[in-house]
This record gives structure tokens, C-alpha cells and sequence, in this order.
């Protein structure tokens, strides 16, 4: 019965966490789709990293603000739709890491995440974007990636 009790509370815990950090990530992601740009970064730690999909494109908080403010105040950011998240979750339930798909501008993309919880709220700590490409396309892919860049005029 101790048993029984436990995996149900266990549960329940689970997939409390699991729809408050939909919900908190879902308005991120909605967040930016709107330009809202105290909503979009409010969520995220001060020791956040964002990675990007192009090489180098390893941003800390302050320097994605600064990427990002300029997209915010057009009132054009990006608009990510996300589905099939799935949570994994520490021991203590103070930290939940996520995946996600997203359709995106870039098409096919995926989002990974890590949430952290200080002092009774989540605060994302970490985001990583890529853009997903089919292992038989790998190769044309690579190819493509080998081109120089044009520069920009």
C-alpha cells in the first residue's frame, strides 16, 4: 500500500510540474511570437545560454538580449510552434530538462531545454535550437556547409 501511495504521489507531482512548465514554456515560446520582450526574457535565469543553429551562436543572457531587442522593438521577433514535449526531472524535482519539436520559419526544427527552480519559481536556465535534417541528406547537407559564404554587402 506504502508502494501504491508513493508512485501515485509520485505522479501526481510529475504531471503537476509537467503542465505548469508547459505552460511556462508554451508562453516563452508565445512570448516571442508577440514581441513581448519582458515576457520572452523574464523567463530566463541571469546564468542563462542560448545556442543557436549557426556555428558560434552561443549567446549568454545579456548578449541574446542585445541580439534580440532590436527583432523585439520592430515588433517582429521569431514564432516557434511547439509539440511533442517531453519532461525529465531530478530527483529532488528542482530541475526538469525538455524536448521539444518546433515549426518554425527554418521548418523542421527541435528545442531542448533546462529548467531550474530558485527559490519556489522555474527560471530556464539553458535552450538549445537545431534544425533537423533526414540522415539521408546528410551528405548534399555537408556539401552545402563546405560552400563558402558570399560576403554581405
Amino acid at each position: 500500500m506504502k508502494y501504491l501511495l508513493l508512485l501515485v504521489t509520485s505522479f501526481l507531482i510529475s504531471t503537476t510540474n509537467a503542465q505548469e512548465l508547459d505552460s511556462l514554456i508554451n508562453n516563452w515560446h508565445k512570448a516571442a511570437g508577440k514581441a513581448d520582450y519582458d515576457a520572452f526574457f523574464g523567463l530566463m535565469d541571469k546564468s542563462f545560454v542560448y545556442l543557436g543553429t549557426a556555428p558560434g551562436e552561443r549567446w549568454d543572457k545579456e548578449a541574446f538580449s542585445s541580439f534580440a531587442k532590436p527583432f523585439f522593438d520592430k515588433g517582429r521577433a521569431w514564432d516557434f510552434k511547439p509539440s511533442n514535449r517531453v519532461w525529465m526531472y531530478s530527483d529532488n524535482k528542482k530541475m526538469a530538462w525538455f524536448d521539444e519539436d518546433l515549426d518554425t520559419w527554418m521548418r523542421g526544427c527541435r528545442g531542448s531545454g533546462i529548467m531550474v527552480k530558485k527559490k519556489g519559481e522555474w527560471k530556464l536556465v539553458y535552450y538549445n535550437l537545431t534544425v533537423l535534417i533526414e540522415n539521408e541528406k546528410v551528405q548534399p547537407f555537408i556539401k552545402l556547409r563546405d560552400e563558402p559564404l558570399e560576403p554581405k554587402k
